[in-house]
């Protein structure tokens, strides 16, 4: 209802200015008009008076009161027009009064949502949907009432690296850091901002917190690359390359980061290292695609490759449903129908996975997890 009274009080407001002035043009043109005549008769009167007194000829006054009656007879008759004119004014006036309104309706209906009712800020950050300003300012709003909640933190400490708020992610993870304590992920994410502050330097702090997570996690390849970059940037290539060599040897011969160390090794005047031998054919998983399915698929069109989707999703369901003792196979299955949006399938085989892999148990435990992640209904499942 506001919204109306608002459109309401701006076409009145609009439609004044602009009817003013046509209200006011025709009597300004017409009073100007009744003075100039008024100027013309005082005149009259003035010859009158100059020619009585003897300060003019009889000659001067004859062609001067000539003159001022021929004026005045013409501002008598431009002021005709003047006055026939009001009538084309009322009809203006009448046209913008209706118009205004019915085209601003008319606007407001095409462009506008009339259905959709009005937000204010709170319903809005009650309700972000997919607007990520609002949920940062709804999480700082959080945390400026609770900064002692280190899973604030967390969440929000990566979101102000991506949105390129390299100093305030760099106080979130120090704040996640001090209040959840140390563990890889908030150390990599310090590690990645203190970089990205001195634009891609390894600096001393950024390698100390490097360290600190390769002391948590010594196969750590990412905290490995970057410390043997950050004595490739101090100037000591010998150190950079046998460090970069070691990264190349222990990783896998299908690791995506092993083209890039093997890069460094060359800048740093080493060869680059060989991939290990490939690791022996694993046979498809239960109910998995194998290459020439993968193959298969590519071909196909979207609608051919979903029906050949679910009609591996069903193969599996059939192998499970035969031998159940599989707790990878019906964590898959209760995934796949999920991803198929298939909510019904999917609590079925969470029941029948939890018969097999009771809700005491610490499988049974994963399943439930699993379906709550998924937002899979878990009531009924549970016997």
């Amino acid at each position: 209802m506001t919204i109306w009274i608002l459109l309401a009080v701006m076409t009145t407001a609009a439609t004044a200015i602009l009817l003013h002035p046509l209200s006011t043009g025709g009597r300004r043109v017409v009073s100007a008009k009744a003075d100039v005549r008024k100027v013309y008769r005082d005149q009259l009167f003035e010859l009158d008076e100059d020619i009585a007194s003897g300060r003019i000829s009889p000659d001067e006054y004859e062609l001067a009161k000539a003159e001022t009656a021929r004026r005045l007879f013409k501002a008598a008759d431009d002021n005709r027009p003047a006055q026939t004119a009001r009538r084309p004014d009322r009809w203006l006036k009448h046209a913008i009064a209706a118009f205004l309104p019915l085209l601003s309706i008319a606007l407001y209906v095409s462009l506008g949502s009339p259905d959709l009712p009005s937000r204010p800020l709170a319903a809005r950050l009650a309700e972000p949907g997919e607007d990520l300003a609002i949920l940062v300012k709804k999480m700082e709003d959080h945390l400026a009432k609770r900064p002692e909640d280190g899973r604030g933190w967390d969440v929000i400490a990566p979101v102000y690296l991506k949105m390129n708020r390299v100093d305030d992610a760099a106080k979130a993870y120090r704040t996640a850091l001090r209040l959840n304590g140390t563990n890889v992920s908030r150390l990599e994410g310090l590690s990645e901002t203190l970089m990205a502050t001195a634009e891609g330097v390894v600096t001393e702090d950024a390698r100390k917190v490097l360290e600190q997570s390769l002391a948590l996690e010594p196969n750590n390849p990412r905290a490995r690359f970057y410390i043997a970059l950050s004595l490739e940037q101090a100037g000591q290539p010998d150190q950079a390359r046998t460090a970069f060599e070691a990264l190349a040897k222990q990783s896998p011969a299908d690791a995506p980061w092993l083209a890039l160390v093997n890069e460094h090794i060359a800048k740093n005047g080493g060869t680059a290292v060989a991939p290990a031998a490939e690791p022996a054919a694993q046979p498809p998983a239960l109910g998995g695609p194998t290459e020439q399915d993968v193959a298969t698929a590519e071909t196909m069109s979207s609608g051919d490759r979903q029906q050949m989707i679910r009609g591996m999703v069903e193969s599996l369901d059939a192998k499970l449903s035969a031998d159940p003792d599989n707790f990878e196979g019906w964590m898959r299955l209760v995934r796949s129908y999920a991803v198929l949006n298939d909510k019904d399938r999917a609590a079925d085989a969470l029941k029948r996975g939890l018969a097999a892999f009771p809700a005491s148990g610490e499988q049974g435990r994963q399943l439930l997890a699993l379906a709550k992640e998924l937002g899979i209904a878990t009531e009924g499942s549970v016997e």
